[in-house]
């Protein structure tokens, strides 16, 4: 009997360890059920502005005005110089009046402008903040002086034939010769060693006037239906991306 009794309780205690472990798994199929269920509810992270992007993502380009005016220009090779002279842009500058486009110029770009009377435009003497160099220069007409400050072509005007404007027509070259919009008043030297270069191969050395110089070549070459190579729209674009909010300019 007391033999009997001890298998009976031996018995019953394997049923009840077997029951707790049949609980404990139970338990612990719920947990990590529920585990899987609410990871799976997770909306996808959104990595902060701190996270690094992976690479195959687009980087964001800031565009501005001059940027956007820019993508308007067509990209092709530079044509021949053939035929290039600047009498086909009418090589003389034109008079309104008594007034030619040059001494208007000048008094459009310098301070303390004195002209030879007041019954004229001649522009004798002024003082030009120059943009390409940032100097100050004195400019005083005369024979041996005048030379110090020049009226510059923004697009050169040799590029300009290279680029389209052997397409237009001449009063149209003759109205791009003479636009106040393609126009500065500039130290001469600098206007000199520019020569004929476009953005691809001179820049101001006034590094704050860049910006404002490339997008004046940028409106130029828009309004005259001229074309840039790809060199020069890559210089004119690297120039831009330190200036993301540059417009372009309006003649005066």
């Amino acid at each position: 009997m007391c033999e009997t009794s001890a298998v009976y309780d031996r018995t019953m205690s394997n049923i009840q360890r077997r029951r707790r472990a049949v609980t404990v798994f139970i338990l612990i199929v719920l947990a990590l059920g529920g585990a899987i269920y609410t990871n799976l509810q997770k909306p996808a992270e959104v990595p902060d502005n701190n996270s690094t992007v992976s690479d195959s993502t687009p980087p964001k380009v800031a565009s501005s005005p001059a940027i956007s005016a820019l993508g308007k220009l067509a990209v092709k090779g530079r044509a021949p110089k053939t035929g290039y002279s600047r009498e086909q842009f009418g090589g003389e500058w034109a008079s309104t009046g008594s007034c030619n486009i040059r001494d208007r110029i000048l008094a459009r770009d310098m301070t303390n402008v004195r002209y030879r009377s007041a019954a004229d435009c001649d522009v004798m003497s002024g003082t030009l903040n120059d943009p390409y160099t940032g100097k100050a220069i004195q400019f005083v007409r005369g024979a041996s002086t005048s030379s110090k400050v020049q009226i510059d072509h923004v697009v050169a005007i040799s590029d300009a034939w290279q680029t389209g404007a052997q397409q237009i027509s001449a009063q149209s070259r003759h109205q791009l010769y003479n636009d106040p919009l393609e126009l500065l008043a500039v130290d001469g030297p600098a206007n000199t060693q520019k020569s004929d270069g476009d953005a691809a191969t001179w820049l101001p050395s006034n590094k704050s006037y860049r910006c404002r110089y490339v997008a004046r070549q940028i409106a130029v070459k828009l309004k005259y239906h001229l074309w840039v190579t790809q060199a020069e729209h890559d210089a004119i674009a690297r120039v831009l991306g330190s200036c993301p909010d540059q417009v372009l300019p309006v003649a005066n």
